[in-house]
């Protein structure tokens, strides 16, 4: 960690303490949260990210199935901040459509990563009379722990059938968290950490019935392992998506299939 998310990692613990929330509890919590990166429009940094427009493709590549969302430059994310073990460089070029209607289960040409050094060309892209998304380019960065959503983590911790007052010291936690957050602009892509999600949590609705359950004695839920479900990244739509409310897109994978470079197997 570094010296500000350990900073606010020890607010955590004071606040929680504060509000005499359950100190096992508190340190479970801290335990499952995980790295991320944000992105966000403005700032004077190097170019991380851009959104929207058209995608720089290879040559002979075929044309992805959803539009164009984003492409990470890898290489201008600081090593170890997603806690994913994604390539040093090259891009990641993420696709998703608006239709919200059968939409979840793997789609594989949802992500591709194009490694450094490949030639690309701009390729304008046509789905359904959708016109590309708003082009911008993301240069303020920023680092930070993550925590889980509060009914994930009650779910995790206690399994299927958690008391009514489990889920109610899960929003606790998640206020505490929330309340020593300090400010942040409004971020446009997540990549790594857990989901931020207005309804179900993409990560649990990928794994499979035997994945699911409490976690284990100390705290550390089942998809932490390395052959568990994790999020690649999450895409706030805003105003590119007017027909949502609140609209995100998540691209969901397994932690080996992103060491395995196997970003067809994506869960969107």
């Amino acid at each position: 960690m570094t010296d500000a998310s350990i900073d606010r990692v020890n607010r955590f613990r004071a606040e929680a303490a504060s509000q005499g929330l359950p100190a096992e509890e508190v340190e479970a919590w801290i335990r499952v949260a995980r790295p991320a990166v944000y992105l966000a429009e403005g700032g004077d940094g190097p170019l991380a990210a851009r959104l929207g427009g058209d995608p720089l493709l290879p040559h002979g590549v075929p044309r992805p199935s959803s539009p164009f969302v984003a492409s990470v430059d890898l290489a201008a994310l600081p090593p170890g901040v997603t806690g994913l073990p994604l390539p040093a460089d090259g891009h990641l070029l993420l696709f998703s459509g608006t239709d919200v209607h059968g939409i979840g289960g793997q789609v594989s040409d949802a992500v591709l990563y194009v490694p450094a050094g490949t030639p690309t060309t701009p390729s304008p892209l046509e789905h359904s009379g959708r016109e590309p998304y708003r082009p911008r380019e993301l240069r303020t960065l920023w680092h930070q722990p993550s925590a889980q959503m509060p009914e994930s983590f009650t779910l995790d911790r206690w399994g299927d059938t958690p008391e009514d007052e489990q889920f109610e010291l899960a929003d606790e936690l998640s206020d505490a968290w929330a309340h020593v957050g300090g400010y942040r602009p409004p971020w446009a892509l997540q990549i790594g950490g857990h989901p931020v999600s207005p309804q179900n949590d993409p990560v649990h609705d990928a794994r499979d019935p035997e994945e699911t359950g409490p976690s284990a004695q100390d705290g550390t839920a089942h998809e932490e392992g390395a052959d568990g479900w994790a999020l690649l990244a999450t895409w706030r739509c805003g105003d590119d998506v007017t027909e949502l409310d609140s609209g995100v897109a998540h691209w969901v994978v397994r932690r080996r299939d992103v060491a395995a470079g196997r970003f067809d197997r994506v869960h969107l």
